[in-house]
């Protein structure tokens, strides 16, 4: 995995995030999405709660410990490691977004298990 944290930081996190409204997304196992945003508020067609923006600042903020911290480097390797509310929906936009690459070795070796 790789963090991309050079063109997005966590002051414009909710600006790229809110200019790819309406696009298509994937989970890590393959499920659709498409999400809209409402004030601080990111809903998704696949669930009826919403994801705010601060879980989007938060997991931004582990994902910066994490990778850059003086713990530096842990190993993230999905959705769970976030451990935020929606953390397969967060981890997807971050993805699509271009905020997390991801190794396809690790992503294709993960979805034979």
């Amino acid at each position: 995995m790789k963090f991309n944290r050079d063109q997005i930081t966590v002051t414009n996190l909710w600006d790229v995030i809110t200019r790819h409204e309406g696009e298509s997304f994937a989970t890590k196992k393959g499920l659709p999405f498409v999400y809209s945003i409402k004030g601080g508020e990111l809903f998704t067609d696949r669930r009826e709660r919403s994801i705010t923006r601060s879980t989007f600042e938060k997991a931004y903020d582990k994902l910066e410990r994490d990778q850059c911290g003086e713990d530096a480097p842990r190993r993230i390797v999905g959705p769970k490691t976030l451990n935020v509310y929606g953390a397969p929906y967060v981890w997807a936009v971050f993805v699509g977004i271009g905020l997390i690459e991801e190794d396809l070795q690790y992503c294709q070796e993960e979805l034979e298990l």
